[in-house]
């Protein structure tokens, strides 16, 4: 049994390639930083090194507090790579955009809204809240993917901020859908915290505190757009 088994090529970003395929024989995803040619390769190395690092890290945390996010499997600093669990399920972008799951519709956003909420009761920010970066499968829920640009957090404004990413790409992608953040939000209201934060610093804001943050935000947009 070979290690790895490239299956498929999911995704070709500025940041990095994202496989599909088998780790001794486990579904899984690999995804490769790509290196920066305009940057130094020592200090592209470091930064590599260091985003690996935080991202392994933030899932092994995530992943011990019971959220649903992508276990890490292997990684490699030094080729800039990382292997990750494949979670079961489609992107939110495309079940909202089939017709066949509509009536599921409703159950997935409320369901995102609390793994949002799970994730930000851990005190972490995930910074590209997209429909493409929550999964929904029905057996087993939503999952979050895509750690790459999160960030332990301990401010409410970046918890809204996530919530105004996940908004304005409902806004821009799916305006056939004109509730679905207030169906996220209805779900992020109502969730049950997963898991201790054991590494914050200070007290985290509570649902209703981000909520009222979310609004601001949002105001904010408005009147400067």
């Amino acid at each position: 049994m070979r290690v790895w088994e490239k299956e498929c090529r999911l995704h070709v970003g500025a940041e990095a390639v994202v496989d599909a395929g088998l780790w001794l024989g486990r579904s899984a995803i690999r995804k490769e930083r790509r290196p920066r040619a305009w940057r130094h390769p020592d200090l592209d190395a470091r930064l590599t090194k260091g985003r690996m690092t935080a991202e392994a890290r933030m899932l092994h945390r995530l992943t011990f507090a019971g959220l649903p996010v992508p276990h890490v499997l292997a990684l490699d600093m030094g080729s800039g790579w990382m292997v990750q669990e494949r979670r079961p399920g489609r992107p939110l972008i495309e079940c909202l955009r089939d017709p066949a799951a509509a009536a599921s519709i409703p159950e997935m956003l409320a369901a995102a809204g609390t793994a949002i909420r799970n994730l930000h009761a851990q005190g972490a920010a995930h910074g590209d809240l997209t429909t493409n970066n929550l999964l929904w499968d029905e057996a087993s829920g939503i999952s979050l993917i895509d750690f790459g640009l999160a960030r332990w957090n301990t401010e409410v404004e970046r918890f809204g901020l996530d919530l105004q990413v996940l908004h304005e790409c409902l806004s821009a992608s799916h305006p056939e859908h004109a509730d679905a953040m207030e169906q996220v939000l209805s779900g992020y209201s109502t969730a049950e915290a997963a898991g201790v934060v054991d590494h914050a610093a200070e007290q985290l804001a509570s649902a209703a505190e981000v909520l009222t943050r979310f609004e601001q935000i949002r105001t904010r947009v408005r009147y400067h757009g």
